[in-house]
């Protein structure tokens, strides 16, 4: 567990060396650079795993230097190893490996390939940073860097000025919910004295807490709660993550499965101490993933784009994240995490390699009967659908997604269940619909394959296989890390489990029936007044850009217009302004002309008697 620095540093070796000489390498150097510093934190990473597994899963505490000290404010470069940051490095380091391996087929021959492994190197160094870091302080340093490779990264064609504003798009929403975190920080130094997690929580669990105290802790978890909701892309600051859907399509496995999207989860996981004693929060984290989850899973039901389709899943998939922590189902939130990275990262490189076949098309209705051209891909999105879909007993999916509704049940939150089981019919009736659209049916676009090799089937193969009930195996090492949860009966979980079984395959069955079957019933209903309005509502995410854009943008220009000429600056300069008038004017007034003067006085003269008179 001393080499524990090494999963951190490792990546940072390969962006520098990307960075300063990638353009002096050919392709296969960059790449075997790119994966190789990769790969090395990877197996680093599972020495550390099985290491813990030996000695019993210890919390590891490791000092690597005084970062900065100024009196009393001391930041110490610390990391700290446990169950929690164990499993999240696992995701990280294993998957993002598996994601640089199809990355270095899939971006062959594409300008800038040396930057773009220089930039997933830094932002794999980020992530495990944020992940490992025992100081708040300095989880926020590998948390601003993971918001800024995902900006170069989205932009990474910059040549089209559209995704440069997706980019943007993503920076600016994102940096919402590190201005939150950043209050946060001051809130609880102002507090505790200290930014270091195991300190801080020493500290609650030693003493009683006053009023003052414990409203200042309030805010400083309704501020995590602003952080996570903008780096994990949740109500109301979801929109950034279907745009970002311009960047290369691995790019787009590597934000959505393990790494960006999944941090704001694992912040709240990390400082559940604070939420422990603030439950009301709790139940606003619970509410903000289940109507997330909703309003994704309704706009992935419209899009024609297969990427925003998954995007949109990822949204609804996080949702069910939040909701489980809402409802303080603590291992049920990350093992579902650890799921969703097989599955969602196996969807989206599959995505690419169709992508790819396709001529770059991405439009799922210009395509279909793929499945005889593209056997590997089309079983990698049944297995990754089902999974997604939580197929029962077949799928990882279906036993992470049963422990957060069991979890919602087990608290007597039969609301949140609810939405859960609806949110779990929905995702199976998209899923599908995709799956349908792109593989069956008549054949609607030339395929042209690209030579592939073990780097495009590897990845695609161990991904399968973690999605299936196999990855259900790997169960995170979390105990003594949350407290315990609620315990369901047999019963009660058998019959959701056979409740929930029977949602999501009434979802497929309806979906076949629909896209499959009866496609001039799905006709009617689409094209009518109010499936029109439904479609265009659900298809431009409920309209929230649109309002965003009212409400903030467009405000923001009549603003810098309203200010443009700089009001403030002509405020300061008006006693001047006024000074060097009045000069001007009595200079002009000594001119030497006599009859000047006495005009001056009489006119005086008079003016001081209207005043005395009135």
């Amino acid at each position: 567990m001393n080499f524990l620095y090494l999963t951190i540093l490792f990546p940072l070796v390969g962006f520098l060396l990307l960075a300063f000489t990638g353009k002096r390498f050919t392709e296969n150097l960059n790449a075997i650079t790119g994966l190789s510093f990769v790969g090395l934190s990877a197996i680093t990473t599972l020495y550390i795993g099985f290491d813990c597994f030996q000695k019993g899963y210890p919390i590891f505490h490791q000092v690597l230097w005084i970062w900065m000290q100024v009196n009393k404010f001391k930041i110490d470069v610390q990391l700290t190893l446990d169950g929690l940051s164990l499993t999240l490095l696992l995701v990280v380091t294993c998957i993002g490996f598996l994601i640089h391996l199809f990355a270095s087929w899939y971006m062959r021959g594409t300008e800038g390939y040396s930057r773009f492994f220089a930039y997933t190197n830094l932002f794999m160094a980020s992530m495990t940073l944020l992940v490992l870091a025992d100081n708040l302080l300095l989880m926020y340093l590998g948390w601003e860097c993971v918001g800024l490779c995902s900006y170069l990264l989205i932009g990474f064609y910059y040549s089209n000025s559209s995704y440069g504003l997706a980019a943007i798009k993503a920076f600016i929403m994102t940096r919402i919910g590190d201005v939150f975190f950043v209050i946060a920080l001051c809130i609880l130094y102002y507090a505790f004295d200290t930014l270091s997690l195991h300190e801080i929580v020493s500290l609650l669990s030693g003493r009683h807490l006053s009023l003052d105290q414990y409203n200042m802790l309030s805010w400083a978890a309704i501020m995590l709660t602003g952080a996570a909701v903008g780096k994990s892309a949740q109500l109301p600051l979801q929109t950034w993550l279907s745009d970002a859907m311009v960047g290369p399509t691995p790019v787009s496995a590597l934000i959505h499965s393990a790494t960006m999207v999944t941090a704001g989860v694992y912040l709240i996981a990390r400082t559940h101490s604070f939420f422990l004693i603030t439950p009301e929060i709790l139940n606003f984290i619970g509410g903000v993933g289940a109507i997330t989850l909703l309003l994704a899973g309704l706009s992935a039901l419209v899009q024609d784009n297969i990427k925003r389709i998954l995007a949109y899943s990822t949204m609804s998939q996080i949702g069910y994240m939040f909701l489980s922590l809402g409802v303080q189902a603590w291992e049920a939130a990350i093992f579902h995490l650890m799921t969703h990275a097989f599955f969602k990262a196996l969807l989206f490189l599959a995505t690419g390699s169709l992508i790819l076949g396709c001529k770059n098309e991405q439009n799922i209705f210009k395509m279909g009967g793929l499945r005889h051209r593209m056997p590997l891909v089309y079983i990698c999105f049944l297995v990754g659908g089902s999974a997604l879909s939580a197929i029962p007993i077949l799928t990882s999916g279906f036993f992470s997604k049963e422990e957060i509704l069991a979890g919602a049940l087990a608290q007597g939150d039969f609301k949140l269940m609810t939405i859960g089981l609806i949110g779990a019919f929905i995702t199976s009736l998209y899923t599908f619909r995709m799956i349908f659209i792109v593989f069956h049916g008549k054949e609607k676009i030339i395929y042209t394959e690209k030579g592939r090799g073990i780097a495009h089937d590897l990845p695609l193969i161990i991904l399968m296989l973690l999605s299936t009930f196999i990855g259900s195996w790997l169960v995170p090492p979390l105990q003594g890390i949350f407290p315990e949860d609620s315990i369901l009966s047999s019963s009660d979980k058998f019959n959701l489990e056979i409740s929930s079984g029977l949602v999501v395959m009434s979802g497929v069955l309806i979906s076949s029936f629909l896209w499959l079957g009866q496609p001039n019933l799905l006709h009617i209903i689409a094209y009518s007044k109010f499936g029109r309005l439904i479609s265009i509502w659900w298809f431009s995410s409920w309209g929230f850009d649109w309002l965003y854009r009212r409400v903030f943008v467009k405000s923001y220009f009549w603003l810098t217009r309203l200010v443009s000429g700089d009001p403030l600056n002509t405020l300061i300069s008006m006693p001047f302004f006024l000074l060097s008038s009045g000069q001007r004017g009595l200079i002009l007034s000594a001119s030497g002309s006599l009859s000047w003067y006495l005009m001056s006085i009489i006119m005086g003269a008079t003016f001081l008697i209207i005043v005395l008179i009135l």
